[in-house]
Protein backbone atom coordinates (compact mmCIF):
# COMPACT_ATOMS: atom_id res chain seq x y z
CA UNK A 1 0.00 0.00 0.00
CA UNK A 2 1.49 3.37 -0.96
CA UNK A 3 0.75 6.74 0.55
CA UNK A 4 0.56 9.51 -2.03
CA UNK A 5 0.47 12.17 0.67
CA UNK A 6 -2.61 13.76 -0.92
CA UNK A 7 -4.45 15.42 1.95
CA UNK A 8 -6.26 18.08 -0.09
CA UNK A 9 -9.93 18.58 0.71
CA UNK A 10 -12.49 17.98 -2.03
CA UNK A 11 -13.13 21.04 -4.20
CA UNK A 12 -16.91 20.78 -3.86
CA UNK A 13 -17.04 21.17 -0.07
CA UNK A 14 -19.36 23.68 1.55
CA UNK A 15 -17.83 26.91 2.89
CA UNK A 16 -17.47 26.97 6.70
CA UNK A 17 -19.34 30.30 6.93
CA UNK A 18 -21.46 32.31 4.50
CA UNK A 19 -21.99 36.07 4.85
CA UNK A 20 -24.53 38.09 2.90
CA UNK A 21 -23.11 41.49 1.95
CA UNK A 22 -24.23 44.67 0.16
CA UNK A 23 -21.01 45.36 -1.76
CA UNK A 24 -18.98 43.42 -4.33
CA UNK A 25 -15.83 44.49 -2.43
CA UNK A 26 -15.28 42.90 0.98
CA UNK A 27 -12.49 42.50 3.54
CA UNK A 28 -11.79 39.31 5.49
CA UNK A 29 -9.46 38.73 8.44
CA UNK A 30 -10.73 35.30 9.46
CA UNK A 31 -12.49 36.77 12.54
CA UNK A 32 -9.43 38.66 13.74
CA UNK A 33 -7.35 38.09 16.81
CA UNK A 34 -4.82 35.31 17.21
CA UNK A 35 -6.97 32.82 15.31
CA UNK A 36 -7.49 35.04 12.28
CA UNK A 37 -5.34 35.69 9.23
CA UNK A 38 -3.95 38.80 7.53
CA UNK A 39 -6.70 41.12 6.30
CA UNK A 40 -7.35 40.60 2.61
CA UNK A 41 -9.60 42.59 0.30
CA UNK A 42 -11.69 40.56 -2.12
CA UNK A 43 -13.58 41.56 -5.28
CA UNK A 44 -16.47 39.51 -6.67
CA UNK A 45 -15.86 40.45 -10.30
CA UNK A 46 -18.59 39.01 -12.54
CA UNK A 47 -19.84 36.56 -9.91
CA UNK A 48 -22.31 37.21 -7.09
CA UNK A 49 -19.97 35.69 -4.49
CA UNK A 50 -16.30 35.42 -3.54
CA UNK A 51 -14.44 32.96 -1.29
CA UNK A 52 -11.56 33.88 1.00
CA UNK A 53 -8.39 32.03 0.02
CA UNK A 54 -7.25 31.81 3.65
CA UNK A 55 -10.30 30.64 5.58
CA UNK A 56 -12.79 29.67 2.82
CA UNK A 57 -15.48 32.01 4.12
CA UNK A 58 -17.95 32.84 1.37
CA UNK A 59 -19.32 36.34 0.84
CA UNK A 60 -22.56 36.43 -1.18
CA UNK A 61 -24.01 39.61 -2.68
CA UNK A 62 -27.45 40.34 -1.25
CA UNK A 63 -30.23 40.07 -3.84
CA UNK A 64 -31.05 43.54 -5.13
CA UNK A 65 -27.68 45.04 -4.08
CA UNK A 66 -25.74 46.89 -6.75
CA UNK A 67 -22.13 46.30 -7.66
CA UNK A 68 -19.76 48.95 -6.26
Amino acid sequence: MSDTGDTAAPLNREPPEVFTVDSTRVACDGSGGALGHPRVYLEMGDENFVDCGYCDRRFVLREGAHAH
